[in-house]
């Protein structure tokens, strides 16, 4: 049996095989179980094999690889429409290789062990900033409720502590609920530090993260970021960047008509977001700085005439642009020269 293409549906515990021979005809079907798929494919001869891009499934690749076949990985929203009706995972399989064969089909890169633990690390990180900063507001909430504020900012805790403690007319469950989201908090931040460690020696480690790591609106969790998940390579150009990680808009077209939406909000959110809240920063800076060499021209009309988150979308647009040709030519980062 001569295999062309096989997929592979991945789950927990039993994963769903799909082959097709050079001319496209189903030659396989199966199931295998998660200990056996390893051995099936040690048994097969070289050929391509597709699945899902998913957390796992660039573990599954790196395995594959190993084995000498070559792997391709599907974004999910692209295999999608190739599902027939009635759904499960023999449709799934086979979509996932009728997918495969189209030959305008956009593929994802398999990540090595290190890219996936340099990103783990980063995700760690996020959350870890997530948790502390639910624990803040929760305590900022609960001092709420007995008339007790402070100002905003991690930096404020210990006054809002301190002013719990000092407020004799509490009940003394507020303090020992209040003592304990303390306790939390300053773990967290003891975690956090320790992190924080170890993304900055890998940010002066990567050369690619500090050339990025020069641009405004870019600091060093952006740039590792940056770094750590993507390969610039993959892309045409600085305006498919653009576009996948979701900073362009949607497109309405027909009849030829055109009719452009919001943003797609499609690729990666964790960039998308970084990308634009440091376009944030670039602006709060320009606007109290007008002489600032962040005060382009273009920047200054573009605040002009619309409004500043908007403008932030652009402009982040624009550094992912920046960001691509800097990693695809492995240039630094030029600064804007006002025509005189």
């Amino acid at each position: 049996m001569e295999l062309k293409r096989i997929s592979i549906d991945t789950s927990k515990h039993v994963f769903t095989v799909h082959g097709v021979d050079g001319h496209e005809r189903v030659v396989l079907r199966r199931e295998l179980n998660r200990a056996r798929v390893e051995s099936f494919f040690q048994k097969q001869p070289a050929t391509e094999i597709v699945l899902e891009a998913c957390g796992s499934s660039h573990h599954w690749g790196r395995t594959l690889q190993a084995m000498g076949h070559t792997v391709r990985l599907i974004p999910p929203q692209y295999v999608k429409p190739f599902v027939k009706r009635g759904k499960n995972d023999r449709n799934d399989a086979e979509a996932i290789c009728e997918a495969a064969s189209r030959p305008t089909m956009r593929f994802v890169p398999v990540k090595s062990a290190q890219q996936q633990a340099g990103a783990m690390l980063l995700s760690v990180r996020e959350l870890l900033v997530k948790q502390r900063t639910q624990a803040v507001n929760a305590l900022r909430g609960h001092a709420a409720e007995f008339g007790i504020i402070a100002a905003k900012g991690i930096t404020r805790v210990d006054d809002l502590i301190n002013r719990i403690a000092a407020d004799t007319t509490l009940p003394a469950e507020v303090g020992e609920a209040a003592a304990i989201l303390n306790a939390q908090i300053t773990a967290l931040d003891a975690r956090l530090a320790q992190v924080e460690g170890k993304l900055a020696a890998q940010h002066k480690a990567s050369q690619v993260s500090q050339r990025l790591a020069t641009a405004p609106g870019i600091g060093p969790v952006t740039a590792l970021t940056l770094a750590s998940r993507i390969d610039a390579t993959q892309f045409e150009s600085g305006r498919h960047f653009a576009a996948w990680i979701g900073l362009t808009p949607k497109e309405h077209s027909t009849g030829g008509k055109q009719r452009m939406g919001g943003i797609s909000r499609a690729g990666d959110e964790r960039l998308r977001q970084l990308l634009v809240v440091g376009a944030m920063a670039v602006i709060k800076a320009a606007v109290a700085n007008p002489a600032s060499p962040l005060a382009t021209s273009w920047l200054t009309a573009l605040l002009a005439r619309r409004p500043r988150k908007l403008a932030a979308v652009a402009l982040a647009n624009k550094m992912a642009r920046m960001v691509w040709a800097m990693m695809v030519r492995g240039e630094a980062y030029r600064p804007f020269k006002p025509a005189c």
